[in-house]
């Protein structure tokens, strides 16, 4: 008998209907890197295959409206775990590891989604990538995780070696590691590892087990873009014609998505499955010069165009949510932090920004946010210089400053959904009015610190 079937006999023979089970729900945030919107099967892509993330949309609800809050990766990550904008908490663009190019410093002040969690009794960890902050006061356990095993940085230089810029970020908790192969790999193994504990914990005669909030974030399929050697040789036996730069990152994202079912079963082998809400979401567009594809939408990873924004998304939560659900429902990343709050039965005594959306996930009667839904961020380099990109959406209606260079477009989803008709010069009323609101968004970030003082 394999070891974790018998574990799972082990815990509902001794446990029956056991603490864990009867009460508050495990929760698994999954959270991709750059995963173009039209970069799994599910979601229309012809080449190719990504079976367990399909089975895991068709499992639950799947989200066709779900907005990363930035087009790139730190301000995405900040405001799903603090619930906000990501600029109010000092995160507007991405945290680099030299200072002349780093535009973020997450405030001290800033209440983490696992700091909320805590007071319920969820043991919380981190397993992948962090990539909000180096400093020894901003790493994940200093930030309420109870556990990290992962990458403190942003990418990495190889995925075999786990460097950037020559300085190594792998760590389990505080202490440097050097664990040997691909790194998405190397994620997958240690949250099996992280499950498989938290189901022994379970097994405890005392049958008092926390409930877990894991936070499992790949670096895949970021680049640089370097799948392994066979899943690479599949892909192109399998699909005849491929580029050879589509074909590394399909075998790239067919790997993680391997890696995901992975980790999935032994959700299912340990018994954790039934009691626990899996949300997956991508942490902004796919970036179009290596390959990926974001499917009809305008735009990619950088940019504010929905191609930069728009993520594949869903949520699942067996005897909860409904499997087979598709909503067009609006929601950002932001809305995570509440949701799972709500869904653990915490209360938020914080101001946030974000909106639970499980009512939605419940099948119960949810009208849509009564909100304006800003996007900001603020990067480097030469193309930038330290300033900021923007958009905002208003029920169907966008508008959106592209480059620094470029001026404000408006746009009717509606009508547009490709943004190819800029009306902000025929409909100047609603040019003016979310321009207005626009400022006065802009205003608001603009009061808060993101560099360390």
């Amino acid at each position: 008998m394999k070891p974790l079937l018998f574990l799972h006999i082990f815990t509902f023979l001794l446990l029956g209907c056991s603490t864990v089970s009867a009460g508050k729900p495990n929760i698994l945030v999954l959270i991709v890197d750059d995963l173009g919107y039209g970069d799994l099967s599910s979601y229309g892509a012809k080449d190719l295959q990504t079976p367990h993330i399909d089975k895991l949309m068709a499992a639950g609800m799947r989200f066709d409206s779900f907005y990363a809050n930035c087009p790139v990766c730190s301000p995405t990550r900040a405001a799903l775990l603090c619930g906000r904008y990501q600029e109010l908490v000092g995160v507007p663009g991405v945290v680099r590891t030299h200072a002349a190019n780093n535009w973020g410093y997450l405030a001290q002040d800033a209440i983490l989604l696992p700091q909320v969690l805590k007071p319920e009794g969820y043991h919380t960890a981190i397993i992948g990538k962090w990539h909000l902050g180096l400093q020894e006061e901003n790493q994940p356990t200093r930030r309420g995780f109870d556990f990290f095993h992962g990458f403190l940085g942003d990418m990495m230089d190889d995925y075999y070696h786990h460097r950037r810029h020559g300085n190594h970020y792998m760590r389990r908790n505080e202490e440097p590691v050097h664990p040997k192969g691909h790194a998405t790999d190397i994620f997958t193994q240690w949250a099996v590892d992280y499950l498989e504990e938290r189901a022994r914990a379970a097994a405890k005669p005392s049958g008092q087990a926390n409930p877990f909030f894991l936070y499992l974030a790949y670096n895949a399929p970021h680049t640089p873009i370097q799948p392994p050697a066979d899943w690479l040789a599949r892909v192109r036996q399998r699909e005849a014609g491929i580029s050879a730069q589509r074909a590394k990152l399909v075998a790239l994202i067919e790997h993680m998505d391997d890696g995901i079912g992975k980790v999935l079963h032994a959700l299912e082998e340990t018994g954790l499955a039934g009691n626990t809400l899996v949300v997956f979401v991508s942490d902004n567009g796919g970036q179009a010069n290596v390959g990926a594809s974001n499917g009809s939408l305008r735009g990619e990873k950088q940019e504010m165009y929905e191609g930069g924004l728009r993520v594949p998304a869903c949520a699942v939560w067996p005897g909860k949510i409904k499997a087979g659900g598709r909503s067009r429902f609006v929601a950002a990343t932001m809305d995570i932090f509440p949701t799972v709050a709500a869904a653990a039965g915490a209360v938020t005594k914080h101001p946030i920004d974000g909106r639970s959306f499980l009512p939605l996930l419940l099948g119960e009667d949810q009208a849509g946010f009564d909100r304006d839904l800003f996007f900001t961020r603020r990067e480097g380099g030469e193309r930038y210089m330290g300033e900021c990109i923007w958009a905002m959406r208003r029920g169907n209606w966008k508008l959106v400053k592209n480059t620094p260079m470029t001026r404000w477009e408006l746009f009717d989803l509606e009508k547009d959904p490709g943004e190819t008709t800029d009306l902000s010069g025929s409909n100047r009323r609603m040019f003016r009015e979310m321009a207005g609101a626009m400022r006065e968004h802009i205003q608001r970030g603009g009061a808060v610190p993101w560099q360390k003082r």
